[in-house]
């Protein structure tokens, strides 16, 4: 069962992009680096709650 999820700045706290995972197979939260366009730079994006 796939369900979209928001990633949002670990830094600005501002919800930058949507994805959607498997939360069957995928307890945890997700966490990447992506580019955010407010600090300007590559920043860690963390799975909201």
């Amino acid at each position: 069962m796939r369900e979209v999820i928001t990633l949002v700045c670990t830094e600005c706290k501002r919800k930058n992009y949507t994805t959607n995972k498997n939360k069957a197979t995928v307890k945890e939260r997700l966490e990447l680096s992506k580019f955010c366009n407010w600090c300007r730079k590559y920043t860690k994006h963390k799975e909201e709650k």
